[in-house]
Parts: structure tokens; C-alpha cells; sequence
């Protein structure tokens, strides 16, 4: 391979090399080789081609850059640190240490300038596909030809971790259907990972494979800086296909022991190999967290580029306003997420009925109620459309001959469907939401976790949400996922009683801005409540309400449930009513935001001095106990579903009222 030394540029690359080298042998821990390996490229692609601003880093119309290798953070701390972000030199010299701003993997909303938490390996190759489809979308939507108010790309740095995990091959499926041009990844092929060499587990030709999934795949030498530029150019040129640069590099790069070697990793070079290093690199051994003056230089240029980029944005913008009023008006609410004052308005109210419906079909009323009056929506499933209720009538289909369109196919594809809704409001412009199985948020689960994490506001429909799924079995009967998806910190499960409960539920999600929300709804038809001022739907969003009080000031037994049980728990209540016994029913769509209600109000719905409370949920029991209290009494399901009529199962494992009323017979 070319060694490429040319002055200027191998010291700025050498910078940035050996900026990476000193943080993680401060911090005792990292991963220097990948940073050392890629920044050649990285390099190329930071100063030569990325929009950006590093004084405005939320600047809507930027260039996206993910990390999808988050273990390479140096990499782009370094780069956010030399071109002039709102990232000091002693941040990288507190890498990975308490407090700092510069974590072992890249976390969204902690430093400026990261776009997306990268880490779990292929989901910042997900994450990206997503805000391309933004991109895509708020193009489609606002563009005129005079001013193009939304146009960038969204570049990426992918590992052979990225390629291995599964997610990836979805989510590039997806992207090269989609026809994503303006989404273009760096593949740092250094052969290298943990365990060794990628011939022990990785041998199959990555770019046939992309190939084969309709991308634009070039492979180039990675340390060629002239080369990287030429493949950037090209890919640019792409306006039908999504492009992969593979670039072949070394791990660990100028590193005289441990270049081409697992050994540089996952783990500091030492001591002796980092001067061994410096020395090899032209650099002073001495010197840590070198920065030469001419190289910050160069580096800071950015600054003045990306004010100048920034307002030439800023001048379309207003132009725009001029000749597109209204559409200057939605597309400024669109990425602020504003949303309506008069959701009383719109916002379905469903009558009472004893046969009621399925919360899934409820949601699909109020879905496009709601979609008819927030343009940002835009959503689909995950090949269960029919399903999960996720169309939008008279929307169109997002798709290469309708890129304004707002329903999504996203296909089988779970995983990555997560993944991109989150990065498709990580984008902004957009309010996202997608569609599955209850069963299959195992599917979901890291995409969730990381929005999480990162506090992104994806909305996750999740349908069929028990053993009332029947007959397709175990298999497909979600049991522990509540109790799991309610342990996430900073994650909001709503699981409706019924359909007005489900229009409040909508409204909760949209509302919750700071992490994914999930709406979880019923296969099975449940009765729609009657309503009065006392128990209004509305209170749904205080995620706990008395639905059915007692006639008593203290009743005799509080009955407590969520989704469709509470009707189980209104029956109980007839019933005991006819044994004297006096019941008080409290529905629980939410436990987070019953949390949140102050004492007071938890206190009004569940008083202390009522020790006699049976809760009932078709799921697991686990987490009951914190509403139930230690003399109270948990029904639910701790072990595996059934194939049978829905009915059946739930009389089989005892989620009936007739429990109910025994249970509380016995805390009399």
C-alpha cells in the first residue's frame, strides 16, 4: 500500500493518530487501532467533503456523520476537537473517565457534534439508513426547484463488527431498496477483530454481497488519501444506489509491533510501543497530546467553512419563506416538532359498548385522525400492516417513485425498523413510528435501548400483546416482555384498556419527547368504557385513574389492572358487589407516569390503608408487587402460552374475574 506521506496532510492524519493513541493510553483502556487505521480516510472525508458547522452542530441541513464502529470514539473526538467543536483538550485527556464528555462509546445529547450513540455493533449502520430516509422524505416534501432547503448526505464508518452482526444486512436491504444514493459508508476492512484474524468467522465477499443488495460498492486502499477522495466523488455521483468505499487498511497503523494485530484492539498500546509509534510516525516521543500549531490551522478552517455553509442555508431558507410562505411555516414545525394546541379537537372519543374492539383497531382510528392533523407522522410495519393498524388512508407509500410518501414497508425487517426510526427523528423533521408484534420487540430491543439511552422519541406499536393472541401458540404469546420493557430506564409503556384509552395513550407518546414511547394493543376485541367527568379517558396520561370507584369512602378491595384485563377486573367488581363486598377498579396503562404523579394523587387512587388489592395482567407478575403491596394478591402468567382458542387459554390459566373474586374473597 501507498504510504502516502505528503507533508501537511500526514501531519494533520498523524495528529489525529497520535491524539488517539495518548487518550486511551491515559485512560488505560480503549481502542486505538481502529482510530489509527481509519484516519487517513476519516481525514479525507472530515476536511474535503463534510457540511458542517462546528459553532452550530444542530444545524438542520448538515452532513450526518456516524461512528457505527462506536469502539473507534477517538477517532471522532479528535476530529471534533481539531476542526473546532465545543470539545476541549482536556476532555480527551479525561477520555473515558467520569464526568468527561468523551465516554468509551460515542453517546448522542452528552458531547456536540455526535448525531447518534453507537456502540451495540450495527446499529449505527441502522441508525444512518434511517436519517437518509429522512433526508429523503423532507426533500421530497419541501424541496422547490428554486431552493433546496433540505439536501446533504449521511456519511458512516462501518466495521467488520457491523457487517458481521445481522442488523446490518437488513438495514442495507432496506437501503438499497429504498434506492438511498445520498447515503454513503466508509468500510474500514482491516481483517482484524477481537478474537484475531476475520478468516476465523468472517470469509464471505462483503461486496458482492452489497453487490447483490443493489449498492454502489467500490474498493479502494484506504490509506491512499487520493483514492479516498476519488471514491467519495464517485459515490456522490450516485444518485440511485447507496455506496460502500471499502477501504482496505491496517489496523493499528504505524504501530512497529502491533499493526495488523488484535493486540491493538481493544487495548493500549503500552508505554513503550506508543514512543516505538511516535518515533515511526516522524512524532516526539515525549510530547502527549501534541497538537502542532499547523495542523490546528488547517483543521480550524472548518469553522469558517461551516459559517459560510451555515449561512448560505440560511439565505435559501429565507428566500424560501418569501416565495413558500406556508410551506416555509410547516417545514419550521416540522423540525421543531410542534405540535397542535387542539387535540380536543380532533382527538377521537369513542361512544360505550359492551363489544367494543380491539385496541389495535382503535389505534388505527385514532392513528389517522391523527396523521390527518400532524403531518410529521410517518410510520408503517414491519410486513404486518393489516395487523398492526399502521396505515394512513390517502398518505401514499414512502418508496422511490413517492418519497413524500408517509407509510412505510419496512418488510421483515424488525431489527433495522427500529434502528431507523430512531434515526429518522435523531434527523428531525419527522415523527416516526413503527410497527410489530408485542413478541417480536426482542427484535427491537437494542434499537429501543438506545433511544432510550440517547433520549430519542421513537413510537413503537406493538400489537397481539398476550396469550389473547390464541391460536398461533406459545410461539408468538408475549409473556415476560412487559416486565422487561417497563425495567428499561426512560422508557414509556402504554398498554390501553380501551379505545378512548387508546387516543390518550397516542396523545402521551407524541407528548413524550425525551425517549421511545411504546404502545402495546390487543389482538381480542374489549368492551370501550363508559366515561363521565369522574373517570374521564383523559386521565389515562397520569398513567394510573380510578376507572369504577366504591360507593364507600374506603373500599373493601382495590382491583388493579392493565390492557385488556380491566374489563375482567369491572366484572370482579358486579360480582363482589353481590357478595357485599365493596370494590374499587383502577386502571394501569402506565406505570412510568403514574410514577410521576405526585403523592398525593397516588395516594387518592391507591391509599395506603387499603392493604386488600388484587392485580390482574395476562403477562408475567414480576414489578406488581410495588401497586400490590406485600398483603395483596398478583395474578398473571409465569410461565409459557398455549395454542388454543383465546378464551380458553385465558380460562385455563385463571385471567378470568371468577380468580379475581376469589382472590379477593380471601383478603376480606
Amino acid at each position: 500500500m501507498s504510504s502516502n506521506k505528503s507533508s501537511l496532510d500526514e501531519l494533520c492524519v498523524n495528529t489525529i493518530r497520535t491524539l488517539s493513541i495518548d487518550a486511551v493510553q491515559a485512560a488505560e483502556s480503549g481502542h486505538p487501532g481502529m482510530p489509527m487505521g481509519m484516519a487517513d480516510a476519516a481525514y479525507v472525508l472530515w476536511t474535503k467533503f463534510l457540511k458542517h458547522d462546528p459553532a452550530n452542530p444542530e444545524w438542520y441541513n448538515r452532513d450526518r456523520f456516524v461512528l457505527s464502529a462506536g469502539h473507534g470514539s477517538m477517532l471522532l473526538y479528535s476530529l471534533l476537537h481539531l476542526t473546532g467543536y465545543d470539545l476541549s483538550l482536556d476532555e480527551l485527556k479525561d477520555f473515558r473517565q467520569w464526568g468527561s464528555l468523551t465516554p468509551g462509546h460515542p453517546e448522542y445529547g452528552l458531547t456536540p457534534g455526535v448525531e447518534t450513540t453507537t456502540g451495540p455493533l450495527g446499529q449505527g449502520f441502522a441508525t444512518g439508513v434511517g436519517m437518509a430516509m429522512a433526508e429523503k422524505h423532507m426533500s421530497a416534501k419541501f424541496n422547490s426547484d428554486e431552493h433546496q432547503i433540505t439536501n446533504h448526505y449521511t456519511y458512516g464508518i462501518v466495521s467488520d463488527g457491523d457487517l458481521m452482526e445481522g442488523i446490518s444486512q437488513e438495514a442495507a436491504s432496506l437501503a438499497g431498496h429504498l434506492k438511498l444514493g445520498k447515503l454513503i459508508y466508509l468500510y474500514d476492512d482491516n481483517e482484524i477483530s477481537i478474537d484475531g484474524s476475520t478468516d476465523l468467522a468472517f470469509t464471505e465477499d462483503v461486496q458482492k454481497r452489497f453487490e447483490a443488495a443493489d449498492w454502489h460498492t467500490m474498493k479502494i486502499d484506504g490509506h491512499n488519501r487520493k483514492e479516498v477522495e476519488e471514491a467519495i466523488k464517485e459515490a456522490q455521483k450516485e444518485s440511485d444506489r447507496p455506496s460502500l468505499i471499502i477501504c482496505r487498511t491496517h489496523i493499528g497503523f504505524g504501530s512497529p509491533n502491533k499493526q495488523d494485530s488484535a493486540d491493538s484492539h481493544g487495548a493500549p498500546l503500552g508505554e513503550e510501543e506508543v514512543r516505538k509509534t511516535k518515533e515511526n510516525l516522524n512524532w516526539d516521543p515525549q510530547a502527549k497530546f501534541h497538537i502542532p500549531d499547523e495542523a490546528l490551522t488547517h483543521f480550524r478552517t472548518a469553522i469558517e467553512k461551516g459559517a459560510a455553509s451555515f449561512q448560505e442555508w440560511q439565505d435559501t431558507v429565507e428566500q424560501y419563506q418569501q416565495t413558500n410562505p406556508e410551506n416555509a411555516k410547516a417545514f419550521k414545525s416540522a423540525i421543531n416538532r410542534d405540535l397542535p394546541d387542539n387535540f380536543d379537537d380532533f382527538l377521537p372519543n369513542f361512544e360505550a359498548d359492551e363489544k367494543g374492539m380491539a385496541t389495535r383497531a382503535s389505534s388505527g382510528k385514532v392513528l389517522q385522525s391523527l396523521t390527518e392533523n400532524v403531518p410529521q407522522m410517518i410510520g408503517g410495519s414491519a410486513d404486518l400492516t393489516g395487523s398492526n393498524k399502521t396505515w394512513i388512508d390517502d398518505a401514499g407509500i414512502f418508496s422511490t417513485s413517492d418519497y413524500s410518501g408517509r407509510n412505510i414497508h419496512f418488510g421483515v425487517r424488525e431489527h433495522a425498523m427500529g434502528a431507523a426510526l430512531n434515526g429518522m427523528a435523531l434527523h428531525k423533521g419527522v415523527i416516526p413510528y413503527g410497527g410489530t408484534f408485542l413478541i417480536f420487540s426482542d427484535y427491537c430491543r437494542p434499537a429501543i435501548r438506545i433511544a432510550a439511552l440517547s433520549h430519542i422519541p421513537s413510537i413503537f406499536v406493538f400489537t397481539h400483546d398476550s396469550i389473547g393472541l390464541g391460536e398461533d401458540g406459545p410461539t408468538h404469546q408475549p409473556v415476560e416482555h412487559l416486565a422487561s420493557l417497563r425495567a428499561m430506564p426512560n422508557t414509556l409503556v402504554l398498554r390501553p384498556a380501551d379505545a378512548n384509552e387508546v387516543a390518550w395513550s397516542w396523545k402521551a407518546a407524541l407528548d413524550n419527547k425525551g425517549g421511545p414511547s411504546l404502545i402495546v394493543l390487543t389482538r381480542q376485541n374489549v368492551p370501550t368504557f363508559e366515561r363521565t367527568q369522574d373517570n374521564a379517558a383523559e386521565n389515562t396520561t397520569k398513567g394510573g385513574y380510578i376507572l369504577s370507584d366504591s360507593e364507600k369512602d374506603q373500599p373493601d378491595v382495590i382491583l388493579m389492572g392493565s390492557g385488556s384485563e380491566v374489563y375482567r377486573a369491572m366484572e370482579a367488581k358486579e360480582k363482589l358487589a353481590a357478595k357485599d363486598v365493596d370494590a374499587r377498579v383502577v386502571s394501569m396503562p402506565s406505570w412510568e407516569l403514574f410514577r410521576e404523579q405526585d403523592q398525593a394523587y397516588q395516594q387518592k387512587v391507591l391509599p395506603n390503608e387499603v392493604k386488600a388489592r388484587v392485580s390482574i395482567e395476562a403477562a408475567a407478575t414480576q414489578g406488581w408487587r410495588e401497586w400490590v403491596g406485600t398483603e395483596g394478591t398478583v395474578i398473571g402468567v409465569d410461565r409459557f402460552g398455549a395454542s388454543a382458542p383465546y378464551e380458553t387459554i385465558f380460562q385455563e390459566y385463571g385471567i378470568t374475574s371468577d380468580r379475581m373474586v376469589e382472590e379477593a374473597l380471601k383478603l376480606q
